[in-house]
């Protein structure tokens, strides 16, 4: 492959009004670009993607825009999620015409968390950045990381000081969730962040260890430990294509984060148990003194009332039980995390 000068031509053009791709302008001299494909990538860019047709094409060129002026060598692993539209093909095309680019396919959709931890697994560079495809995460920013980690830090995650585009509900709830889990758990995950972020080969093989199904990968980052810091950005809105975190989804998101690092819904049974236990007792002396005192007691209705709350109490702690056993059982069946269909661009 030959990487001159290049002037704008056009390698994508198909069926859909927004799939035209224009190269990056690059000085770079054809024998230095292949020298630097040869390698070992001083800095890895892990962009997980499920369906981003429209946006790969402008993704691929702000990622080398921005990393390409630093010199050194790259990669950019592209990890495709199950995607149904033609991510997959754009992105063999990029791999077909710059070998830096390297495709992950899965042989599903194993979820946004799984396709984070794949190309971790594949990445090999010193420094490896996260980042999601749809450019709401600035690709620009990781420059700015990796100033940081030139200056020591070992992890480096991005700090939304705004978000473009998202309604006051998901704002609220999403805050509401990260000042709860900091509450309720040992790990001190930082406030409007999200897994944009910058890694050192250290955290990356610490993470590379941890093979828990149900990942919450900003969780076990921070959890890992290692020289920590934040880069504050402007979050932009998302310019095509729709949210892949619908509410279902960030419920289900937000409880594997909840049981990944706290006991709390666990033991909230035990204290639930406790205060209902207390509550019964003071019940039972109430109506002995009552009696004694002649007063009738008429309560039909209010001893239904609290059966019916007894029993819908102990059927919500069943269903926190049943959520700590199925993770459970997740684990012990030892299935692999994700499938992948093709590797390519990758050393055997």
């Amino acid at each position: 492959m030959s990487m001159g000068v290049l002037t704008g031509k056009e390698i994508f053009s198909g069926d859909h009004p927004h799939m035209t791709f224009v190269e990056p302008v690059t000085q770079t001299r054809p024998h230095d670009q292949r020298t630097m494909e040869a390698e070992q990538p001083v800095f890895s860019i892990v962009a997980p993607v499920y369906n981003e047709e429209v946006l790969l094409p402008e993704f691929y060129r702000r990622v080398v825009a921005a990393i390409e002026p630093l010199g050194e060598p790259f990669e950019l692993i592209l990890v495709n999620d199950g995607s149904r539209d033609r991510s997959l093909q754009i992105m063999l095309e990029l791999h077909k015409r710059d070998p830096r680019v390297k495709v992950i396919n899965f042989s599903r959709n194993f979820g946004h968390q799984i396709a984070i931890t794949a190309g971790a697994d594949y990445a090999r560079g010193k420094a490896v950045a996260i980042i999601d495809s749809d450019l709401q995460d600035p690709p620009e920013v990781i420059v700015d990381m990796i100033a940081r980690w030139r200056e020591g830090y070992q992890l480096i995650y991005g700090v939304r000081s705004e978000r473009e585009g998202e309604t006051a509900f998901k704002l609220a709830t999403a805050s509401l969730f990260y000042r709860l889990i900091r509450k309720i758990t040992s790990v001190d995950i930082p406030a409007d962040t999200g897994d944009f972020r910058l890694m050192d080969r250290k955290v990356v093989d610490a993470l590379k260890s941890m093979r828990e199904h149900h990942r919450f990968m900003r969780g076990l980052s921070i959890w890992v430990g290692f020289k920590q810091t934040g880069v504050t950005y402007k979050r932009d809105a998302r310019k095509a294509g729709v949210t892949k975190y619908p509410l279902r989804k960030m419920l289900k998101f937000a409880m594997d984060g909840i049981t990944a690092f706290s006991y709390l819904p666990l033991q909230l049974a035990t204290y639930v148990g406790f205060g209902v236990a207390a509550l019964g007792l003071l019940g039972i002396i109430a109506v002995i003194i009552l009696r004694l005192l002649g007063n009738e007691l008429l309560g039909q209705a209010t001893t239904l009332v609290a059966v019916l709350f007894m029993g819908g109490v102990q059927l919500v702690f069943l269903g926190i039980l049943g959520e700590y056993l199925g993770r459970i059982y997740d684990e012990v069946k030892q299935r692999p995390l994700y499938i992948v269909a093709d590797a390519l661009g990758f050393d055997e």
